[in-house]
């Protein structure tokens, strides 16, 4: 059994979040919590967010025992990209690309034994 949570076009590069995403990817929930309260990057706060949330789906649609949980998949895939155009010198513009993600965390309970 296990329980998912999916955050939609959060405006964080998908590169960045994935660094995150990485430290905490096949650890317990307990750990994985810790570690993102650690991590100082920008991306840190919105995937706890959404580790939370994974939790909290599993304990209300599954009742399964939060203590019990471990990040079976961690992925980041990239969203819609928002792009903009900055001044440049001589009358020129460059384009800015303003990527998002889409974070998916899916929780599943420890095999014992």
């Amino acid at each position: 059994m296990q329980a998912k949570a999916v955050a939609k076009s959060v405006r964080i590069a998908p590169r960045k979040a994935r660094l995150v995403i990485d430290l905490i990817r096949g650890k317990n929930v307990g750990e994985a919590i810790a570690t993102l309260r650690h991590t100082q990057r920008a991306a840190s706060p919105i995937v706890e967010k959404v580790l939370n949330s994974a939790i909290a789906n599993a304990e209300h649609n599954y009742e399964m025992d939060p203590d019990n949980l471990v990040v079976s998949e961690a992925y980041v895939n990239e969203g819609a990209t928002l792009k903009r155009f900055r001044p440049r010198a001589m009358g020129r513009a460059s384009q800015i690309n303003k990527r998002t993600s889409h974070i998916t965390l899916v929780v599943s309970e420890k095999k014992e034994g």
